[in-house]
Formats: structure tokens, sequence, C-alpha cells
């Protein structure tokens, strides 16, 4: 009788666990953005924040959705998948806005100057998806340019994925490209810390959430038994970002440039 009450009380429990798991998973993802999109709304600086970030968890999850269709894994993963989209294409559209606003200033204090000396200081030329050019490429001028070449990718890959969705080696492949893509997401913000010798205008918090969740995510793939491309690329994930934290710890302590605390215009090289 004991057992038998003991038991009726642990199966809602764990039904219970189970659900926040899953949760976990679909909404965990986004989580660490959230600081680092207040920050740039506060601030309207979006120096210290790589874009290419998005674009690799674009990719990443778009192939991801497509790899469901080739072999079916838990809809919490495919949930996550779809929300991390939505999240992304917000980021890219508030620093896209962001950076438009900065150049704009700027050509608006450059013409007050000029207007002194007689001559005029133009704007940088604005860019867009469809200009074909590889040295702008994710640096457009307006937010449409990312929406048309995220479903441009979307579309070529997805008629990729049914002419060849018969094909296990594909489908195999599909799911290695997704995890292993989003395993390099924090390789974007380590290379641009590298670059600046700073984490200036990075979210610790952002990064110390990627942790944290990666961390989870790869235990709940290995207890999960999901496809060994997402327990293996997991831990390739939870190294870059301890990676990052590194340069967090090295470039407060033992700085490699003269800080400065002055607001900066967003650079375009940073979007």
């Amino acid at each position: 009788m004991e057992a038998g009450g003991l038991e009726w009380l642990l199966v809602p429990m764990r039904q219970l666990v189970s659900w926040g798991a899953a949760g976990a998973m679909v909404f965990g993802g986004v989580v660490p953005y959230i600081p680092q999109y207040r920050d740039i709304r506060r601030t309207q600086n979006a120096e210290g924040f790589s874009t290419y970030v998005c674009l690799v968890l674009l990719v990443a999850n778009i192939l991801r959705i497509l790899f469901w269709f080739g072999r079916r894994f838990e809809s919490p993963l495919l949930w996550q998948s779809i929300i991390m989209i939505i999240t992304m294409l917000l980021m890219l559209k508030l620093c896209t806005e962001v950076r438009v606003s900065n150049e704009l200033n700027i050509k608006r204090r450059s013409f007050a100057v000029a207007d002194s000396k007689d001559e005029e200081i133009k704007a940088p030329p604005k860019r867009s998806y469809l200009d074909f050019d590889l040295n702008y490429f994710w640096h457009w001028s307006k937010f449409t340019d990312y929406v048309q070449c995220v479903l441009t990718f979307t579309g070529v890959t997805g008629y990729i994925t049914y002419l060849w969705l018969d094909s296990s080696l594909f489908v195999e492949t599909l799911g290695f490209l997704a995890v292993f893509t989003e395993a390099m997401l924090g390789v974007p913000q380590l290379y641009r810390n590298y670059q600046n010798r700073s984490t200036e205008g990075m979210s610790v918090k952002m990064v110390l959430m990627w942790t944290s969740g990666d961390t989870f995510k790869t235990v709940y793939f290995i207890l999960n038994q999901a496809p060994f491309q997402f327990s293996i690329c997991g831990l390739l994930q939870v190294f870059v970002d301890i990676a990052i934290l590194l340069q967090v710890y090295l470039y407060s302590y033992y700085p490699q440039k003269p800080v400065s605390h002055t607001t900066h215009p967003a650079s375009t090289k940073a979007l």
C-alpha cells in the first residue's frame, strides 16, 4: 500500500520534470540573448555584438528543421529551432536599425561641419543583398535584405533535402552539419574579441548563459539518447563557451589596449 502510494506521487513528479526539461530546451536557448538585446537597445550601440552569431544560428536551425524531416527526433528540439530562428531575426532587426541610425547621426554631424567649409562629406553607401558583393555579405543596410537571404537559403536547402530525403547518408550528413554549425556559434564572437583584444560591448551574462545552457543541453542529449551528432557537437560548443569566458578574464585583468568608456557609433564591421 505504501509502495503504491509512493508510486502515485512519483509518476506525476517525473512527468513534471520531463515537461520542465522540455520547456527549458525550447525556450532556454533564447534566454542568453535577452540581456544582449536589452544592452543594445539601451546603449544604441551594437558594436560589441557580432551578428555573424545570428548567421550561424539561423543556418544551424534551418538545417536542423530539415534534418527532422529525415529523422524524427524529439519535438522540443524542433520547437527550439523555430523559436531560435524568430529570436535571431529580432536580434538582426535591432542591430540593423541601431547601425543605420548611428550612420545617419554621423552624417548629420558631418554635414553640420561641412557647411562651414563648403564641402560635403558623404555617408557610407547603402549595401543590399542583391548587390552580390561578397565583401559586404551580411553587412547590409536593410533588415529585409537579411530576410531575403534567409528565405533563399531555406528554399535552396529545402529543395535539395526534398530530392535526397531517401538517402540515409545525406540525412545523417545534414544532421551533422546542423549541429556542427551550431557548435561553431561562439567562434565569431571569440574571433571578434581576439581582433579587438577586448570583450567590451559583449554581454558577459549572455556568455554565462550560453555556457550553462549548452551544458544542460549536452546532458539532455546524452540522457535522452539523441542522435550522436547532437552530443558530440554539444561538447564542442561548451569548450568554445569556456574559451570566451577565458577571454573575459584575460582581457579584464591583462588589458591589451586602453578601454574607452565613451559610447561609440556602431561599426559596419560589427554587423
